[in-house]
């Protein structure tokens, strides 16, 4: 798939088919993932994928703040990504200190360009996704056991899409940009 067609084309996908996603695809898509830039090299962003129904099932009854948006999804998804980040790496200096006024914002910097390339790696090979914002963090860390010194970032639904979603509209260009 041409980059063009991958971003253009790109839904947020939230009715997937019975199938999961092979480990085969899914370690393909970290693989392309991966190459996503990171502050200082420092790629810190992880993956998690949960499989288990019954984990899932208590993440959309306990994790979701009774988001009925995320719990919908949820019920319908085979698999869930749970993105983490590694903490205290991102934007900050060997000796703790911060490097710019952004401080430990970089961290969510990086997995939101971690999650998009790995949301568009997943469409160029047929997955779909959807990144779920609406959560409690610290549930969801003790639900999939996150190791002690990550954070988690995002969810993402993923699996085969049940059909693909219409386009939103989208701002024109003139509305987004201005030369100085």
């Amino acid at each position: 798939m041409e980059m063009e067609t991958c971003i253009r084309e790109r839904r947020s996908v939230r009715r997937f088919t019975e199938e999961p996603v092979d480990h085969e695809t899914i370690e393909k898509i970290i693989d392309l993932a991966r190459f996503a830039p990171s502050w200082k090299n420092t790629q810190t962003t992880r993956y998690y994928v949960i499989e288990d129904a019954a984990m899932i099932d208590r993440i959309r009854e306990e994790g979701v703040l009774g988001f009925e948006g995320n719990q919908k999804t949820l019920a319908k998804a085979s698999q869930l990504v749970v993105v983490a980040t590694v903490n205290k790496r991102c934007g900050y200096e060997r000796d703790g200190s911060f490097t710019t006024s952004k401080e430990d914002r970089w961290e969510m910097f990086d997995a939101g360009i971690a999650t998009q390339t790995f949301s568009l790696a997943a469409h160029a090979l047929g997955v779909g996704s959807v990144m779920m914002g609406i959560f409690d963090e610290k549930k969801i860390a003790e639900i999939i056991q996150l190791p002690e010194g990550q954070s988690v970032s995002c969810l993402l639904a993923i699996g085969y899409p049940k059909f693909t979603p219409d386009p939103v509209p989208r701002k024109e260009v003139a509305d987004l940009l201005q030369y100085r």
